[in-house]
């Protein structure tokens, strides 16, 4: 497995390409915020002849889904993401608002959230090449949380339910510190201690280094 990392956009959110062998591939959390971020993406693509299957979603705000608009228009792969979730893309403009206020937001061409997403559930496969994933509900930071487990390579993209030493803020619409908690000690601390974990912001990790540091669990 080849795992290629982006970190854009103002929030350093970790957008990843991952591939195989047979050169099929995933994108899992594409936040560009502008096409120069997105170009790099497109030409590793390009130069490494990649099919890219699926367009997947660990949650659905906007700094993990900005750059689904490019994805759309150049590679026409619809979003994938948790049904729980559904609110966020229907208020795209407001979620971004909140955050970059609403003349920013403005700048910005959001009508890849009206063609909609794929709705994945807890325990669903997702399939490319030689690589399966598995889908694990992690909700607490969104209604909708997903992580994306790949048992043959002992790998886990957390999106912003786990980080380096810390785990996803809960404060905003939807969240709950609880859910969060739960999710984490009963579905993501039940892996094996050696799994290398890539997270939506900072550093990868380990899910027995975050057993032994981490404050949260």
């Amino acid at each position: 497995m080849i795992i290629q990392t982006y970190t854009v956009g103002p929030i350093e959110e970790n957008t990843y390409i991952v591939s195989d062998e047979t050169g099929e591939a995933v994108l899992i959390d594409c936040g560009c915020f502008a096409e120069s971020e997105w170009r790099p993406m497109k030409q590793y693509i390009e130069d490494k002849g990649l099919q890219v299957k699926h367009l997947l979603c660990t949650h659905l705000h906007f700094d993990h889904t900005l750059g689904n608009r490019f994805v759309l228009r150049d590679l026409g792969l619809r979003a994938e993401a948790s049904a729980a979730d559904t609110y966020l893309y229907d208020d795209m403009k407001g979620q971004m608002a909140l955050f970059l206020g609403e003349r920013l937001t403005s700048r910005f061409d959001l009508d890849f959230a009206t063609r909609g997403f794929t709705s994945l559930y807890d325990g669903d496969e997702i399939k490319f090449g030689h690589t399966t994933f598995e889908v694990i509900a992690t909700p607490g930071h969104t209604p909708g949380g997903l992580c994306f487990y790949c048992k043959d390579e002992g790998i886990l993209f957390s999106g912003d339910s786990l980080f380096q030493g810390s785990v996803g803020r809960t404060d905003l619409k939807g969240g709950n510190y609880a859910d969060l908690i739960k999710g984490l000690t009963h579905r993501i601390f039940t892996l094996p201690p050696e799994t290398l974990v890539y997270t939506g912001h900072g550093p990868s990790t380990t899910i027995e280094h975050e057993l032994n540091y981490n404050p949260y669990l």
